[in-house]
């Protein structure tokens, strides 16, 4: 049941990602919560996410989330997922180029018995994100 739990509220956590509804993670993230791989800056709980997910939607306001592969004990969920979207924004300081993405990344959460997530360890290809846009050369 916890497992059923935990992905519905992983779930909705990507799901208010997309539609750019930051403030339903107020009630899927623990007020503790901590990410142990956090942007340049990032505050921990619900407004550390809101603030790194913020500027993502900005920078890709198509943006969207595909889980690839999700697997699931009793308080933890690992998964990957695949990022895409167009950079009509912003995006570390570096102004829109119109260009299209699409990235690899995997993350494992943690969650309480609430339900909330309180531990959140990811990594994606933001290496791979960067040269498709442009912003760097290999």
């Amino acid at each position: 049941m916890a497992q059923q739990k935990n992905i519905a509220a992983q779930t909705a956590f990507g799901e208010a990602v997309v539609a750019g509804d930051l403030d339903a993670l107020d009630q899927i993230v623990a007020a503790h919560s901590t990410d142990h791989d956090p942007a340049p800056g990032q505050a921990p709980g619900p407004d550390g996410y809101k603030t790194m997910f913020g500027e993502l939607r900005t920078a890709f306001p198509d943006l969207a989330i595909q889980v690839e592969h999700l697997v699931a004990t009793d308080d933890e969920l690992a998964f990957a997922y695949v990022i895409s979207g167009t950079h009509l924004g912003p995006l570390m300081g570096r102004p829109a180029t119109g260009r299209k993405a699409s990235y690899r990344g995997m993350q494992i959460s943690r969650f309480d018995s609430d339900g909330k997530l309180v531990e959140r360890w990811g990594s994606s290809d933001e290496l791979g994100m960067l040269r498709q846009l442009g912003l760097v050369e290999v």
